[in-house]
């Protein structure tokens, strides 16, 4: 059983005390004529379920190491799109049949869906966010950062569940830990390893262990639940419908304090506008987060706490490229495998919001 309020599990030991075990590159298997067939049957029949009528084109637009997605059209007009992610964030099945649940207004529809082979399938919703909206659109920023906020709160009441689907808890007590035990096994790595710390940066990183607790202490202090946090929130990852933001791919996501998930936004923002971290419009964006939230906690104080969980939540940008890179092939860690340890060098780097 995992704990999600800082402690250890039953056995004694936290979910990272390793780093998630190494496998075969799926990227491989997704280029095979064998999983076309396999993912031909599969969203055949699942249209079919649908009364949507037969599959009429099944098309790979998105090969990449961490999933693939394909889109499906059929002979009665519609289109769909269906996803598989690399193993270690298979989770994303599963974690969708909670959040069509808990809060089917707020994710984008799930027509269907296999958690044993992380596999779904979801209605075409047009197009996303990023393609229309203008990186100086503060309000539309502003709507964003809220509407994820309010996601959390709807599934408040779903935390047990979120950690039943896979979603893996990284609690604000539990953030020095975590920090040093990922430093330390990522400097452990072979020297020819991509994913490895150098010895430098290693002992950059635990010189600020204590900081890191400190921090994390702070954020317990307010009192806020953990919450869903994507991790990869951007504008591509939402679309704008009439009835509000509708959010999607959460293989990124774990559970963290809710005030973590607003760095990736931020983040994304300041780079867009070449802004510094007191630049008046991202703290516009930070506040309309924070207002969610304000029934909890005093806004002037979570306002003071956001730099460190700003901080923090890059931790989680440091989880999913783990998971990520676990199973890529030679090639791949040679493009992607030292975005982990980079991330996890950064912890202690200014925020995106001071």
């Amino acid at each position: 059983m995992v704990s999600t309020d800082g402690a250890a599990d039953a056995s004694g030991e936290r979910w990272w005390t390793a780093l998630p075990p190494a496998g075969e590159g799926p990227s491989t298997r997704w280029t095979s004529d064998a999983f076309a067939a396999e993912l031909r049957g599969w969203v055949a029949d699942a249209v079919a379920g649908l009364g949507a009528g037969a599959l009429a084109g099944l098309e790979p637009v998105h090969q990449r190491p961490w999933s693939t997605v394909w889109r499906a059209s059929t002979t009665g007009g519609d289109v769909f799109w269906a996803k598989q992610n690399c193993p270690h964030q298979a989770f994303e099945a599963a974690l969708l049949e909670v959040l069509a649940r808990c809060a089917p207004d707020r994710v984008v529809p799930l027509a269907a869906v296999d958690p044993a082979r992380g596999l779904h399938l979801v209605p075409d919703q047009g197009e996303v966010l990023g393609a229309s909206v203008d990186p100086h659109d503060t309000d539309t920023w502003c709507r964003v950062v809220a509407e994820a906020m309010h996601l959390q709160r709807e599934l408040a009441g779903c935390t047990l569940e979120l950690v039943g689907a896979g979603l893996a808890p990284l609690h604000p007590l539990d953030a020095a830990d975590y920090v040093v035990a990922r430093a330390s096994q990522l400097s452990a790595l072979p020297d020819a390893d991509p994913r490895r710390l150098d010895a430098e940066a290693s002992l950059r990183v635990l010189s600020r262990a204590p900081r890191v607790a400190e921090w994390g202490e702070g954020l317990d202090a307010l009192g806020l639940p953990l919450a869903l946090v994507h991790n990869d929130l951007h504008a591509n990852n939402v679309f704008a419908t009439a009835s509000g933001m509708r959010f999607f791919d959460f293989g990124d996501a774990v559970l963290a304090h809710p005030l973590t998930a607003m760095f990736v936004p931020l983040n994304v923002l300041a780079h867009r506008l070449e802004a510094l971290p007191d630049d008046p419009r991202l703290r516009r964006v930070a506040d309309a987060g924070l207002e969610v939230w304000s029934d909890v906690a005093p806004a002037a104080v979570m306002r003071a706490a956001l730099p460190a969980a700003l901080r923090l939540g890059r931790l989680g940008r440091v989880e999913s490229w783990l998971r990520v890179t676990a199973t890529m092939t030679p090639s791949e860690l040679a493009e992607h495998g030292d975005a982990a340890a980079w991330w996890l060098a950064a912890v202690g780097d200014e925020p995106p919001v001071s």
